[in-house]
């Protein structure tokens, strides 16, 4: 459904992206960042899963500065190779590149974003520091947390799994002591991961319920 695209950061880097439109005229547009594991196949499925819903989606390759095109996918071996990119994470150069991808589809209307994992934190401070963006939903980020003293400019919605190895439900608790105005969701039982149909700690019952609580919350922010 999508094609491959150029995006141009404020400082001029060129970085690759993902682009899914719809069939129809667009409801708005959705900015999808990505796990560690850079635009691959399963983000690049959440872009076209948007365009079905009636959303330009654009992925941004938030990696490219560091290794262009990198895609990986979730035995043991490739998530120790994905993990290389955060070691040393230059959030500016991310959030330059997340704002290269919002200014590209703000023509076509209201614009959301959403991210998963290392997206997830990216999704939390684009909406406390980027402009431009109308709704932000954060899917399991463990860095959300280290932000959380930032509001929010735009509707804010989060999800966490109940399970997650990497984010201490204590964390959670001190995200919503510290926002309040932000919708904090937590699911029974779900792991790191828990959206990705093709990651192991796949949890189908919680993505069935946080994918359409995700929509309902784009319909109702990204309104013309």
């Amino acid at each position: 459904m999508g094609t491959d695209i150029k995006l141009t950061a404020s400082d001029h880097f060129q970085l690759g992206a993902y682009r899914a439109d719809p069939s129809g005229a667009p409801k708005g547009a959705i900015v999808v960042i990505q796990e560690i594991f850079g635009v691959n196949h399963h983000i690049r499925s959440v872009c076209d899963r948007l365009a079905a819903h009636g959303y330009v989606a654009v992925a941004p390759s938030i990696f490219d500065r560091t290794e262009p095109n990198f895609q990986s996918g979730y035995s043991p071996d490739e998530i120790a190779v994905a993990r290389k990119f955060i070691a040393n994470a230059d959030w500016p150069a991310m959030l330059r590149d997340t704002q290269a991808a919002i200014d590209a589809v703000k023509d076509t209307g209201p614009v959301g974003i959403i991210g998963f994992c290392l997206g997830g934190s990216i999704a939390y401070a684009a909406a406390t520091k980027l402009t431009g963006l109308s709704a932000a939903i954060g899917y399991y980020g463990s860095a959300v947390v280290r932000f959380a003293d930032d509001k929010p400019k735009v509707p804010t919605q989060l999800h966490f799994g109940e399970k997650d190895a990497s984010i201490p439900l204590s964390d959670v608790e001190t995200i919503r002591a510290k926002r309040p105005e932000v919708e904090v969701f937590v699911y029974p039982g779900a792991q790191h991961g828990f959206h990705c149909d093709e990651r192991a700690s796949y949890d189908k019952a919680s993505a069935e319920v946080a994918w359409p609580r995700s929509m309902a919350f784009f319909a109702r922010h990204l309104k013309r």
